[in-house]
Order: structure tokens, then sequence, then C-alpha cells
């Protein structure tokens, strides 16, 4: 089956769509990019931070939906290290976002048991956001059985980088053996160390491409691209995501029949 699918016209209503998911084959992990907010401000004559507070909401209903089909790990792509290049002004608007999103929802995580986990170069962020994050974090950390990862101030090269940056210092101090660096070692450098690799990955606004997001953790991961703007990807379009994921044959690397010779 071809690995990049895309569901843009939906005919059939979503009691149909859920019928067809099957509740004991749901992905453990779903990783997110939310692409597009800004051409949907610009489709409807709007500021781009009216794109960016749509796509919040996209982003409360999407998690809603995972949380009552209990996918246990999400993983979104909220503000990437290039985006620091973006005019200063939208940078502050994204900042305000994000702390009033932590505000609002941090009673939530604790009621529904969620570790809120940041992954990035968090300390690239400013004073107050950066202080709220780290906050929300530490409330949450003990929690493990739901687990919302919101990269912030990351590219993936950046957290590879990073993971051998800590491994060659450990190396210079003796503490480590370059003999000893396996994959399962490397991973625990990761800023995902514990969680399980994506199982799938979705992209809004027709780009098909993952743009720096996770490239380790993906290798194996079913990618889900559509041309649907984030802020109008909600229920329906997530329920299309699982069921077209539903239907895919995950192999690894290995064949499903016996090849004769």
């Amino acid at each position: 089956m071809d690995p990049i699918n895309t569901f843009d016209s939906f005919q059939i209503s979503v009691n149909d769509i859920s019928s067809q998911l099957a509740p004991d084959y749901m992905p453990r992990h779903v990783a997110i990019i939310m692409d597009g907010n800004g051409r949907w401000a610009a489709q409807r004559g709007l500021q781009r931070i009216a794109g960016h507070q749509e796509g919040l909401r996209a982003l409360q209903d999407v998690l809603e939906i995972l949380h009552e089909l209990n996918v246990p790990y999400v993983t979104i792509y909220a503000f990437s290290q290039e985006n620091w290049n973006r005019p200063k002004l939208e940078i502050q608007l994204l900042m305000n976002l994000l702390e009033r999103y932590l505000q609002e929802e941090r009673a939530l995580f604790l009621k529904r048991r969620v570790r809120f986990r940041p992954i990035g170069r968090l300390h690239q962020l400013p004073p107050s956001v950066h202080g709220l994050v780290s906050e929300v974090a530490e409330e949450t950390r003990h929690f493990t059985d739901r687990v919302l990862s919101v990269a912030l101030s990351y590219g993936g090269r950046a957290e590879i980088i990073d993971a051998m940056r800590r491994m060659a210092v450990e190396v210079e101090m003796g503490s480590l053996s370059p003999s000893d660096i396996d994959e399962p070692l490397f991973e625990q450098y990761l800023s995902t160390h514990g969680l399980p690799d994506p199982d799938l990955l979705i992209r809004t606004s027709g780009e098909n491409r993952i743009s720096n997001f996770l490239p380790w953790q993906i290798a194996y991961t079913e990618l889900y691209f559509t041309k649907t703007l984030w802020p109008e990807f909600r229920r329906t379009e997530t329920l299309h995501a699982l069921v077209d994921y539903q239907k895919r044959e995950r192999r690894y690397g290995r064949v499903t029949q016996t090849v004769s010779s």
C-alpha cells in the first residue's frame, strides 16, 4: 500500500467513520505537524495570529478525540528552531498563545493524569514562557499512562547533535566507552527517551515532508499527509487518519509470507 495517503473530501458521517475503527489496533503514539495556520488566515483576510488561535482550537479538538480513543502518547510540533526566524511580533504572539494554553489546560492535565513533556532547546524560550513550561512539566512529571510531548524550539538534527555532545562528554570523562554505543543506548540521550517511537505521523496543509521533526524516531512510522489546513483538521479528519493507519501493513523490513526460492 502507498505509504502516503490522503482524505480531502469527506462524504460520510462521523459515526460511519468511527464504525470502521478497530479499538484493538489504535496507534499507541501519534505525532503531528500542525501546518497551515498562516494560509488559513490569509485565505480569510485575517492576520496570521488568527490562524494560530484557530489552530489552537483544532489542537484541543484533536487531543480530545485521541483521549476518547485511548491513544496514550501524542507529540506535537509546536515551535521549531527555524521558527525563530519569523517576525519578532509573530514570535511574541505565539509565545503569549502558548502561555495562555498552558494556563488554561494545566488543570485538565492534572485531572486526566496527563504528563506534559516539553522537548527541544527550552533554554531559548523567553524566561516567562520557560518558567511556565517548566512548572507544568514538573507538576505532571509523575504521570506515566498518558504523555503529551510538545516540541518547542525543536529541531531533529539539533536533538541528535545535543545527544552526541552529551555522549562525547561521558566518553571524555571515561564513564562511557565508544564500543558500548548502540541504538538503544543512543535513544536514552534523546529528548523522547522512554517513549515508544510514533506509530503514525500526521502532517496537514499539503506539504509532504517531515521538516526536521523526529527524524530518528520516525524511521518506521506510518506517514499521513493531507491537504487540509491545520485549523480545519478536526474530529472527522482525525478519524480518517486513524482509519487509514489501520489499513496499513507494518512489516518493519519483514515479509508477511514465505517467498519461494
